[in-house]
């Protein structure tokens, strides 16, 4: 099929989402959001230096939740905004920090940022706002990409620090005695896109921020706290999690918005029987495409790095048959080099760019202009993040689209029939668990390495007592001293940050080893042990900056992969058989409970996916040891009504593979981060069950949400069945291909009916 194509100047915005609607798809969802005023504050007690430089730039007035955000945080209250993208919270932390440095030299400040584009982007920022204020702050960002000479000028002369998550670990609060100026004057931590410091980024922070406060109490500092975040459901408990602190909510939006239509688009159903419909792929490179060739700048967000070179692809193969240029449109994803991201920054901000083809890494709050449409394929796995990705149009005035266009999976298909449930629905909660004990044990080991501990000291308002002792008797920690005199203090060279990984619960690793020249191995990338297990295996695809690899060989004892490189027109996907084992029991509720649980899992064979059609082209047998895990878990016993029927096992499959598809709805995380297994005879439950764990070492507080959710997790398991355009059950949405001689769906919502009347 080819695309058609109109002229560049053919369609404004309006026409096009028309145009969107005449399309052989379904158009579920069309929601039309109209323009807001804005509500205005006072300046406060702000210096008037910094008020006439706000009105060089054109800004007469503040906006309400601005004033607001910068009086509490004048008056040291630890603080969370949460307002949509573009409503310039940027001027919230900057202004205070401003003012606190007109009015005192030796007054520092840190911006912590979860990427090194957000902080590059702060840095021009304040560069211009310093410019109007005579060169009043010196601010340096202090990254893995700093200059050593610029890094010592940043530790003697910055009185603002921007930085990252894994610089603050391994670059600053080790070597804080270098630090010790800044810190005696550190007055504000700004953090910024807090809701992505959720699950083990998320409880890794909580631990940074203890040995941040440690490092500030050493120094007699007490710095106030200037939080930024998306819409979440717990914004203020989140903060106060993370640091530590009551934090005052700022929620309430003073910015004004321009027009904005929103629209669910469904692919063509080609197949009722299977439900299988057109690529959702194809569909948003033909939607997209006819946008940009229409002068429409474009946004697309996919959710994997291999679509965005796909789509790429696409676009500029259809803008070149369409006689206009490819290079129009770019990607944007992990991989690329920092000075291409910020070229493509510059030029989308430029108008040199029409569209750009991104990850979630432009999810964030980076700048890059006005575009007038954004295109999500497929629900990027929370609320919280589609409206992200919908804000990233229309950020500077005029009207703005957006439009999701509906994957296969099954979530994204119960969200096409039923778009309430998107639009009404409340913000999924940010969860971390800072006493995971593989994480707080790192950091724990880490903050002695800084500070010697006190006996009874408290980390992050935790006792530690238990680990502090174990790390003595284990020679980790050397006590000096008696009774409540006595200080714990690392005795070993290393020091423990460097090894620290902020985006694992555990620091082991596998290396990934490029063989293709026998001669010249060499280190192409790492992989935490406990993903790797699904992604890693003899026979395995591996992609990295754009080439794809074989995977050769596995050493499970010295956690290295050998690949070559392998030109290959297909990925693989593995399955894995899981065993879970219930090691204690914290609660229990009607027919739900949770605890410990440790977790036995390995993959056991894989499937060959066309990278064109995505059908199956082959398969394997995997052939790895059993990998146990300890986590947390929340288990669902069937019923005494049902455990006699001689369709239980495919009615608990059914409903295992809902639970799979329902949870992360409402927990804001991805499939990858629960494991959802059936099990027909649990030896701890005495009854068949349903259990849904962490999948990651300790748990981040997914089984204990679960547990929360109860009955409403179930009910909305069937809506999601119900939702589904097949007869009797499909891959879909039970997770299985219809049988003539079975109801799937009758079989589970029977079971789902039993389960609810307990």
């Amino acid at each position: 099929m080819t695309f058609k194509f109109l002229e560049k100047s053919a369609m404004d915005l309006q026409s096009f989402m028309k145009w969107v609607t005449t399309l052989d798809g379904e158009v579920t969802c069309i929601k039309k959001f109209p323009a807001c005023d804005a509500a205005f504050g006072g300046w406060g007690m702000l210096d008037k230096r910094i008020i006439e430089a706000v009105h060089e730039r054109g800004i007469e007035k503040l906006y309400s939740h601005q004033s607001r955000a910068v009086s509490l945080a004048m008056a040291g209250r630890d603080i969370v905004i949460v307002t949509p993208t573009a409503s310039g919270k940027t001027l919230c932390y900057n202004l205070p920090v401003a003012d606190s440095l007109l009015k005192d030299s030796t007054s520092r400040a840190l911006y912590l940022f979860p990427t090194k584009a957000l902080a590059q982007d702060q840095l021009t920022e304040l560069g211009e706002f310093s410019g109007m204020l005579g060169g009043a702050i010196k601010n340096y960002t202090y990254d893995g990409d700093t200059p050593a000479e610029k890094r010592a000028l940043a530790r003697r002369e910055g009185n603002v620090i921007i930085t990252n998550p894994d610089m603050l670990n391994a670059g600053i609060l080790p070597h804080h005695t270098s630090w010790s100026g800044f810190f005696k004057g550190l007055r504000y931590i700004v953090v910024d896109e807090l809701h992505t410091y959720r699950g083990i980024f998320g409880s890794h922070m909580a631990n940074l921020f203890s040995r941040l406060e440690r490092v500030c109490d050493f120094y007699g500092s007490h710095p106030t706290f200037i939080c930024c975040s998306a819409t979440i459901a717990n914004p203020a408990e989140h903060a106060s999690a993370l640091t530590g602190r009551e934090v005052e909510l700022i929620s309430e939006n003073g910015a004004p918005s321009s027009e904005k239509q929103f629209m669910i688009y469904n692919p063509r159903l080609l197949d009722k029987g299977t439900g299988v419909r057109r690529s959702s792929l194809f569909e948003t490179a033909r939607i997209a495409s006819e946008a940009l060739c229409s002068g429409i700048s474009t946004i697309v967000f996919t959710r994997s790095r291999l679509n965005v070179e796909l789509l790429l692809k696409s676009l500029q193969r259809k803008l070149s048959d369409a006689g206009q240029d490819p290079e129009l449109v770019t990607g944007y994803r992990g991989g690329y080099l920092p000075k291409e991201r910020r070229a493509i920054e510059r030029d989308l901000r430029s108008g040199k760019l029409r569209g750009v083809v991104s990850t979630n890494a432009l999810e964030l709050g980076i700048d890059i202009g006005s575009l007038e449409l954004a295109v999500l394929h497929g629900y990027p796995g929370s609320i919280a993040s589609a409206w992200q990705q919908v804000g990233r149009a229309g950020r500077r005035g005029g009207m703005s689209g957006a439009i999701m266009v509906a994957s296969a999976m099954s979530l994204d298909q119960f969200l096409a029939e039923k778009p309430q449930w998107f639009l009404g629905a409340s913000p999924e909660r940010a969860r971390i668990d800072p006493s995971n004990p593989y994480i707080q044990v790192s950091h724990v080991r880490c903050s002695a390495f800084e500070l010697p501990f006190a006996r009874g000291e408290k980390f992050g308002g935790r006792d530690i007592s238990e680990i502090i002792d174990y790390l003595a008797q284990h020679g980790v920690l050397q006590i000096s001293g008696d009774g409540d005199d006595a200080r714990y203090y690392w005795q070993h060279d290393s020091y423990p940050a460097a090894t620290l990984s902020m985006r694992s619960a555990t620091s082991e690793t596998y290396e990934i080893i490029d063989v293709t020249n026998g001669h010249r191995p060499r280190l192409i990338g790492t992989m935490d042990r406990h993903s790797a297990s699904a992604l890693i295996f003899p026979g395995a695809i591996y992609f990295h900056g754009g080439q794809s690899y074989i995977v050769e060989n596995l050493d499970t004892e010295k956690l290295q992969c050998f690949v070559k490189i392998a030109n290959t027109d297909y990925y693989t996907e593995s399955e894995s058989s899981a065993r879970v084992t219930v090691t204690d029991e914290f609660e229990r509720s009607g027919l739900f409970g949770w605890g410990d649980a440790v977790v036995a899992s390995a993959p056991v064979s894989y499937r060959k996916v066309k990278l064109s059609t995505h059908e199956n082209v082959g398969h394997g047998e995997i052939k790895l040891p059993e990998d146990k895990m300890e986590t947390t878990a929340c288990w669902l016993e069937m019923p005494d009504s049902v455990h006699d029927e001689p369709l239980l096992a495919a009615a608990m499959n059914g409903l295992t593979n809902l639970m799979r598809n329902a949870a992360p709805l409402f927990l804001m995380c991805d499939r990858g981060d629960i494991q959802v297994n059936a099990r027909l005879r649990d030896p701890y439950l005495h009854n068949p069950a349903i259990f849904l764990t962490d999948n990651i070492p300790g748990g981040v507080g997914l089984a204990e949400g679960t547990f929360e959710l109860g009955a409403k997790l179930i009910r909305a398991c069937s809506d999601i069945m119900d939702s589904c355009k097949c007869k009797n059950g499909c891959p879909a949405c039970v997770g299985v291909p219809p049988d003539d001689d079975t109801d799937l769906k009758d079989v589970v919502g029977y079971l789902i009916d039993e389960i609810l009347k307990g």
